[in-house]
């Protein structure tokens, strides 16, 4: 599941930054993700990108139930 994780990561990275986003963990259909929040294309907030990313997510791969971004 890691490596589709990453793929819509990637897919969405020219929209949101190139170093915008880390995946650090998968557990339990929870993507854990680290947002480096200066190093966001054109200063998205951090509960924007989570909500992009949970939407895409959500929609591509079944089994994530949420996104969360840590510390």
């Amino acid at each position: 599941m890691r490596e589709e994780v990453e793929k819509v990561i990637e897919k969405l990275r020219p929209a949101l930054g190139v170093n915008a986003v880390e995946l650090v963990d998968i557990q339990d259909g929870i993507v854990h993700i680290k947002v480096f929040s200066s190093a966001c294309h054109a200063g998205i907030p951090e509960d924007t990108i989570v909500t992009l990313l949970e939407e895409e997510l959500t929609d591509e791969i079944p089994e994530i139930k949420k996104v969360v971004a840590v510390e």
